[in-house]
C-alpha cells in the first residue's frame, strides 16, 4: 500500500482523490494509467508458478493480472485510504466480494448470522448456495441487538450486516452489532454500498470488513461493474489468497480506471445527490399519493437518533409506498422524461422500480412468519425505491409530480 506520511493527517476528501496515488515514474502522468497487459516480466528464479507457493501476494512483484494488476491494485489502495483500512482487495462485482469474503470465513460447521433484508445477491447466496456447503445460516433483524445475541451460537464465526439496508433503509448500530459479535468471538461484516464513505466509515465503529458494490455511487456513472472489501491488513490477505485467487472474479484494469475517475468526484457528487434527495423526499412526504416516504434524512425515519450519530449525510437513497402499486408503476414508467424505471441505483442519472413485498419473500428473503410481518410492518405491500442522481432538484420533482398525477 502507499503509506506516504502526509496521507495519515488527510481528510477524507482529498484521500478520495490522492489516497494511494503513484506519479508515474516516467511520464510524470498525475492521472492514475491503465495497465491493460495480463502478464508482466519476472526475474528467472523468483515469483512462483502456483500462487499457492507465494506468500502475501500484494507484497509481491506484479506477475499475472488475475493474482495482481498495476491498475486495480490502485483502486485499492484508494479505497484503502478512505475507510481507514490497512489494505482492501477488488472483486469483478459486489456480490463477487460478498461471495469471497462467505466462502474465505466460513467452512462446514460453521455458523453465519445475516441481516433478514439485505442486497438480493447476497441474501440469496447465503440461503441457497451456504447451506449446500454445510454453512448453517440465520436471518436476523440487526436492528434489535437482542434478536443477535439471541441468534449466536458457539460455532458463529461471521455476522453480515447492510446499513442502510437496501431496500426499505433501515440501519443497524454498527458499534453495537460489533460489540456483541466480538464478545462471542465472531467477525463482523458490513456492506456500505448505500452510505458510501461520504456518510459512514464501518472501520472506525469496530467492524473488521467493509465490503462495497463500486458499480454504484462510488464509480457514480453507471459504466462499470466492481466490488471490493477493506479492512485488517491479515483478514484482507486471507481474501486474496483464497476467492481473490481461486473464484477467478478479477476486476478487469478497465473498471478499476474508470472507478478510480468516479472516487475523484464521489464527495461532491455524494453531497449533490444527498442534498437533492433530502428536497425529494419532503416533495415525496407531502404529496397526496403517496402514504410513506423513508429517508435517513427525514425526521420520520424511525431511526433518526442512529442516524444522526452513524451517518455523516443522508445519502442518496429514497424507499416510498402508495396505493395500487402496480397501476402506479405503469403510470410512471410510461410519464418519466427525467427520472427511468430500471434497476441498480447509484448512477449520475436518477433511477426508480417497484419493488413488490410479495416477490421479495419468494424470491429473495425467505422469511419466518414474525420476520415476515415486521418487514411488512416498515415496508407494507412493497414500494418504490428512488436512488436520485445529479439532475437538478426542481427538475426532478416536477417529473415526479407529473408521473403521479391521475
Amino acid at each position: 500500500m502507499d503509506d506516504r506520511p502526509p496521507t495519515a493527517a488527510w481528510r477524507p476528501q482529498t484521500m478520495a482523490l490522492d489516497g494511494g496515488l503513484v506519479i508515474d515514474p516516467v511520464t510524470g502522468a498525475i492521472q492514475p494509467n491503465i495497465s491493460m497487459s495480463v502478464n508482466n516480466l519476472v526475474v528467472p528464479g523468483e515469483g512462483a508458478f502456483s500462487a499457492a507457493e507465494l506468500g502475501d501476494i500484494a507484497a509481491e512483484p506484479f506477475t499475472y493480472a488475475r493474482w495482481l494488476n498495476p491498475t486495480v491494485r490502485g483502486l485499492e489502495a484508494r479505497m484503502a485510504a478512505l475507510e481507514g483500512a490497512e489494505d482492501a482487495v477488488a472483486f469483478a462485482t459486489g456480490v463477487a466480494a460478498i461471495a469471497g469474503v462467505f466462502l474465505t470465513l466460513l467452512k462446514a460447521g460453521d455458523h453465519l448470522v445475516i441481516a433478514d433484508v439485505t442486497y438480493a445477491g447476497a441474501a440469496e447466496l447465503a440461503r441457497t448456495i451456504l447451506p449446500d456447503l454445510g454453512i448453517d445460516v440465520t436471518p436476523v433483524n440487526l436492528s434489535d441487538p437482542g434478536a443477535l445475541e439471541a441468534a449466536l451460537r458457539p460455532n458463529t464465526r461471521l455476522v453480515h450486516c447492510e446499513s442502510p439496508a437496501n431496500p426499505i433503509l433501515r440501519l443497524t448500530d454498527l458499534a453495537e452489532v460489533a460489540r456483541i459479535a466480538h464478545a462471542h468471538g465472531a467477525l463482523v461484516s458490513v456492506d456500505s454500498t448505500l452510505a458510501t464513505p461520504v456518510a459512514t466509515r464501518p472501520l472506525a465503529l469496530g467492524v473488521d470488513l467493509v465490503i462495497h458494490s463500486l458499480t454504484k455511487f462510488i464509480n457514480g456513472h453507471g459504466d462499470a461493474l466492481g466490488g471490493i472489501v477493506a479492512g485488517r491488513r491479515d483478514l484482507v490477505a486471507r481474501l486474496r489468497g483464497r476467492a481473490g485467487v481461486y473464484l477467478g472474479a478479477a476486476l478487469p484494469a478497465m473498471n478499476a480506471w474508470l472507478i478510480l475517475r468516479g472516487i475523484d468526484t464521489l464527495f461532491p457528487r455524494m453531497r449533490q445527490i444527498s442534498e437533492t434527495a433530502g428536497r425529494v423526499a419532503a416533495f415525496l412526504e407531502g404529496h397526496p399519493k403517496v402514504e410513506r416516504v423513508i429517508h435517513p434524512g427525514l425526521p420520520s425515519h424511525p431511526q433518526r437518533d442512529l442516524v444522526q450519530r452513524q451517518m455523516d449525510l443522508p445519502g442518496g437513497m429514497i424507499f416510498f409506498q402508495t396505493r395500487d402499486l402496480r397501476a402506479t408503476a405503469a403510470r410512471i414508467a410510461a410519464r418519466l422524461k427525467v427520472a427511468h424505471y430500471a434497476f441498480s441505483l447509484g448512477h449520475q442519472r436518477s433511477i426508480i422500480v417497484l419493488l413488490e413485498t410479495d416477490e421479495m419473500m419468494r424470491g429473495t428473503y425467505r422469511l419466518t412468519p414474525s420476520q415476515e410481518a415486521a418487514y411488512r410492518a416498515y415496508a407494507g405491500d412493497g414500494g418504490f425505491r428512488l436512488s436520485v442522481g445529479l439532475e437538478a432538484a426542481e427538475d426532478l420533482i416536477a417529473d415526479l409530480d407529473q408521473a403521479l398525477a391521475d
